[in-house]
């Protein structure tokens, strides 16, 4: 069974980009090291070798990304309801302070800029609640206790 890769638009867009950068740089790839077999023996030819490295490296994440924009299912922003659901914005208070994360798939998980995965533990201890629940979230062997304040 396939995996299904789940994404935001803008997350699918954003790969795409990534994809067309990495495929423009395989020409230029390519020259260095057609370029750097000039040199000579290629044994010890660091140019070469970085060059192939660098040509190895773009060639797996175009892969990785062709899967992945292959097998993707889009994330429809949440219409009504007032579920936690992959989309949603979930504003969780605790102490006077609030927290916003936008739940999202795993490929497109930031939480650096606040977009969590489904399958995080607060992304579990979210889905499928309602606002002004309140949820425990486990982690780092913690228990940490909070009111969904607001679900958009």
């Amino acid at each position: 069974m396939k995996k299904q890769f789940h994404l935001t638009k803008e997350g699918a867009e954003e790969l795409k980009t990534e994809l067309q950068t990495l495929v423009a740089q395989r020409g230029p790839i390519a020259e260095r090291i057609k370029s750097a077999r000039e040199f000579g023996d290629l044994s010890e030819n660091a140019e070469y070798t970085s060059a192939l490295q660098e040509q190895e490296r773009v060639e797996s994440r175009i892969a990785e990304i062709e899967h992945i924009l292959q097998n993707v299912e889009l994330i429809n922003k949440p219409r009504g309801g007032r579920l936690v659901q992959l989309g949603s914005i979930v504003k969780l208070k605790a102490g006077g302070k609030i927290k916003q994360f936008q739940i999202v798939g795993t490929v497109e998980a930031d939480p650096l800029n606040g977009k969590i995965s489904d399958e995080s533990p607060i992304g579990q201890a979210v889905i499928g609640k309602t606002e002004g629940e309140q949820v425990e979230i486990r982690a780092n062997g913690d228990v940490l206790s909070y009111k969904i304040a607001d679900i958009a």
